[in-house]
């Protein structure tokens, strides 16, 4: 007898042939497997790109917590990067003695109580300008007589990013005021008229009293 090929068969597997006897739409319900599949797959990618991109803006906000020698909270500061170009600082400290105290961003990012806070560096000077014009020269804190400060104020000199470069950056509150090296030349030392090296590097504004390291804000 001469076979002949059977037309129209399924080439299901036993198990959907049994399935689609019983009005299961096989076919459908793999292609809705597949569907979501993809449709998972797309919403990773969106979830990943924006991971990615939020990772490549500019931080808007950065903040330090204030700490004293013996490494006590004793105040913060916020640093907001405003739509105008400018970036919005707002400090408050505590426990300081009362007039005036010099207010800074120091080079580098690490405040060491054993180091006198020494080891945030110097000011941040990136232009070698003279003290006042420093781009981390920011106004003297004015203390009050219960010891505590506030403050609120807007500065074009450095961006947030900046802020936060590769060894990073620390804010420092001085002991004594800081004179912006406004010396005029009827006074003298032995340097000569006007400001000597030190009133031109530090403003005279003393000890390291509060130091906090600039970190990126997670808000």
């Amino acid at each position: 007898m001469t076979a002949r090929p059977i037309r129209g068969t399924s080439r299901l597997c036993p198990q959907s042939a049994d399935l689609q006897g019983k009005g299961v739409d096989v076919r459908g319900r793999s292609s809705r497997v597949i569907l979501l599949a993809i449709v998972a797959a797309l919403l990773g990618v969106a979830v990943f790109a924006v991971n990615s991109a939020s990772k490549t803006k500019p931080p808007k906000r950065a903040s330090a917590a204030l700490l004293d020698t013996s490494g006590k909270v004793m105040g913060n500061v916020e640093f907001e990067q405003g739509k105008n170009g400018k970036v919005i600082v707002r400090v408050r400290a505590s426990k300081l003695s009362p007039g005036f105290h010099g207010f800074h961003v120091h080079t580098t990012g690490t405040c060491d109580a054993s180091t006198a806070f020494m080891s945030a560096g110097g000011h941040w000077n990136p232009t070698g300008a003279a003290h006042g014009s420093h781009v981390g020269d920011m106004p003297p804190l004015l203390v009050g007589k219960d010891g505590k400060a506030r403050a609120t104020f807007e500065t074009d000199r450095f961006r947030v990013a900046e802020l936060l470069d590769s060894d990073g950056s620390a804010v420092i509150v001085h002991a004594a005021p800081d004179n912006l090296a406004n010396i005029p030349p009827r006074y003298s030392s032995a340097e000569g008229p006007g400001p000597d090296s030190m009133t031109k590097a530090t403003g005279d504004s003393g000890a390291r009293a509060l130091c906090g390291v600039v970190s990126r804000s997670k808000r």
